[in-house]
């Protein structure tokens, strides 16, 4: 902001951020440079207007410029900001902790917007936006709020640090309607602005020596957070959801008050540290009458949670003074004074704000006890035998080792067997699918695959049962929120996965039980046919020889046709029985490759529906709950697991 020279103002001028003096005011009008608490004739206004000049009699908003000269007021004043532009000065470990916890809360919060609802996220939101609005003010002034219940003082102690009477006092009934702010500096224009109050309520100190210690702060005194009106208590509470630190004004007659204890220290115990406790009128008690209180009063935030600034430790500050007669008033102006000074309390308040934010998030996104949200490998295996035995794996491999067995027969048994089977294929075919694929090997040599007898190939029910099993695995441990949505996730892919693992089974079984190409032949495969081929050439050629002797053609030796013939019987039969030893072992493991193939397939289908998704969300959650650790930790990244 522009600061305003000595020739910019007498010494008993003073500029509330608004009032520009750079262009000549029009004849009539009242200076507003009036000696602070007094009108044109240096009285006290009963509406407490004269000390800031803006009295002409009516007390309304007695500064009327047209459209011209409120730009020219802004663009001097920086009125809605902090004014003209200034190097920031560089962050503080703890600015710099708390930007780091800001940046993970709007990433936390833009991670869970999808799988939370609004109203949980709020709050959160709500100290982001808070956040952001303070921060881009003026970080050199600290917003001051006096609190308190009717008749507590709240009102003469604003005025005993001001050093002027700027809001009006009564004993009885509430006497400040709307917040009235003081500032010690100028350019505070931007933060009046965002508690919305207005120019004619903003006054400053009368400047003397002890203000001087309080540069930089801004006094807001409330309206009665007790009041019978509730416009009275909706001003408190929006002004103290925005401060930067709150003085709680009480008396020696209502300083265990419950609306006090129950709707405002209680739930702000976290912000202990910009927290000040004055026990007002100690100037009633007699003897140690004002001691006794105290610590009463002390104890009595103990319960609610509030630690207490003793010793050296950080909390809140209590004291006792009297606002009429000026005791105590002193050491609360010399310790407001150190508290601006050091300029962190609007990082404190944030802060505070963050960690009361993390607070209720904690069940959204931390399970205790929980090792960490994945899919367990156990979890992955059961998944896929169940789609496994769904889709019939199993079967399919036991078909398809059939099927190679077979077709070792095929290639190596007599010629009268493989004749006898056809012949019995022929009489009587078989109503099995498998059976009756081989019978149309047999006659045409072509695969015909039929449909299945069932009309569902899988098994639904298996199939969801092994959808949500998995998923109940997956959310062991998981915050409520999280876990329904894994949950979800899971059964949105599983919805259509019974279907796909049908037409798996339809499409990929039968060419896995009955390959449409020959299966693989082991090296063995042509001498056992060969030698098959011989058994056969030997038993015709016994044969041949045997008739040739009885029509007499060939010399009568019964002996060795016979032998040829027996031997070719007996051979055959031999090496058909060699060969379905030998065929064991692979056609073993041909069907156990089918059976892995299909699994394979169903497993993918499965992971791709189910088990991918879900894994995504958990990651999603793995982010989130990172992005908590960093916000509940002030700033300090922890792991995942952590607590």
């Amino acid at each position: 902001m522009t600061a305003l020279t000595d020739r910019d103002r007498t010494d008993d001028r003073w500029d509330d951020g608004f009032i520009a003096r750079s262009r000549p005011r029009p004849k009539g009008r009242r200076s507003l440079g009036a000696v602070p608490g007094t009108g044109a004739g240096g009285e006290l206004c009963g509406e407490g207007l004269c000390d800031e000049g803006l009295c002409d009699g009516d007390h309304d908003d007695a500064e009327v410029l047209n459209e011209g000269d409120e730009e020219l007021v802004r663009a001097v004043s920086g009125a809605g900001s902090d004014g003209g532009k200034v190097a920031a000065p560089p962050l503080s470990p703890e600015a710099q902790a708390l930007r780091t916890r800001l940046d993970a809360l709007r990433q936390l919060v833009g991670l869970s917007r999808t799988r939370l609802d609004g109203k949980t996220l709020a709050e959160a939101g709500r100290v982001l936006d808070e956040a952001a609005a303070r921060r881009g003010l003026s970080p050199q002034h600290t917003v001051v709020a006096i609190a308190g219940a009717t008749g507590s003082g709240k009102s003469t102690l604003f005025n005993s640090l001001a050093g002027v009477q700027i809001s009006e006092t009564g004993l009885r009934r509430p006497t400040t309607a709307a917040p009235i702010a003081c500032s010690w500096s100028d350019g505070a224009a931007g933060l009046l602005d965002r508690l919305e109050i207005p120019g004619r309520l903003r006054r400053r100190p009368r400047e003397t020596s002890e203000a001087e210690a309080l540069r930089g702060m801004v006094l807001v005194d409330l309206p009665d957070l007790d009041s019978a009106l509730g416009v009275h208590r909706d001003h408190v509470d929006r002004v103290l959801a925005l401060v930067d630190a709150v003085v709680w004004v009480v008396d020696p007659e209502k300083y265990a008050d419950a609306v006090l204890h129950e709707r405002y220290l209680r739930p702000l115990a976290g912000h202990a540290e910009i927290t000040f406790v004055v026990l007002n009128q100690v100037d009633r008690l007699p003897g140690d009458s004002a001691d006794l209180v105290l610590d009463d009063l002390r104890r009595l935030l103990d319960d609610d949670g509030i630690a207490l600034g003793e010793h050296g430790e950080p909390g809140a500050t209590v004291l006792g003074l009297s606002a009429l007669t000026g005791e105590g008033v002193g050491e609360l102006r010399e310790l407001l004074g150190q508290f601006t000074q050091e300029k962190g309390a609007a990082t404190r308040r944030i802060s505070a704000d963050v960690d009361r934010a993390a607070l209720r998030l904690r069940p959204l996104y931390v399970a205790d006890g929980h090792a960490g949200p994945e899919i367990g490998e156990a979890a992955r295996a059961e998944f896929e035998d169940r789609l496994a035995e769904a889709v019939g794996a199993y079967a399919a491999g036991l078909a398809a080792e059939r099927a190679w067995r077979r077709n070792a027969g095929k290639a190596c048994g007599t010629p009268w067997l493989r004749l006898w089977r056809w012949y019995e294929g022929r009489r009587s075919p078989r109503s099995l699918a498998g059976l009756a694929a081989l019978a149309a090997i047999g006659r045409s040599g072509t695969p015909v695959a039929q449909a299945p007898v069932e009309e569902e190939v899988t098994a639904r029910q298996r199939v969801e049962q092994a959808v949500r099993t998995v998923a109940d695995e997956a959310v062991i441990g998981l915050p409520d929120p999280w876990a329904q949505a894994v949950r979800e996730t899971a059964v949105r892919g599983g919805e259509q996965l019974p279907e796909a693992l049908d037409e798996l089974a339809v499409t990929l079984g039968p060419a896995v039980a009955v390959p449409g190409a020959k299966p693989p032949r082991p090296a063995w495969w042509p001498a056992a046919v060969l030698a098959q081929a011989a058994m056969t050439l030997v038993q015709i050629f016994g044969g041949l020889w045997l008739v040739g002797q009885i029509v007499g053609v060939l010399e009568p030796k019964l002996m060795p046709p016979v032998l040829f013939m027996v031997a070719g019987i007996i051979g055959g039969p031999l090496v058909e029985w060699a060969c379905s030893l030998a065929a064991r072992g692979p056609a073993r493991r041909y069907g156990q490759d089918a059976e892995r193939r299909l699994r394979q397939a169903a497993a993918g289908c499965g992971r791709a529906r189910v088990l991918e998704p879900v894994a995504a969300e958990l990651l999603r959650y793995r982010e989130v709950r990172e992005q908590y650790a960093t916000v509940a930790a002030g700033g300090t990244k922890l792991s995942t697991t952590g607590e």
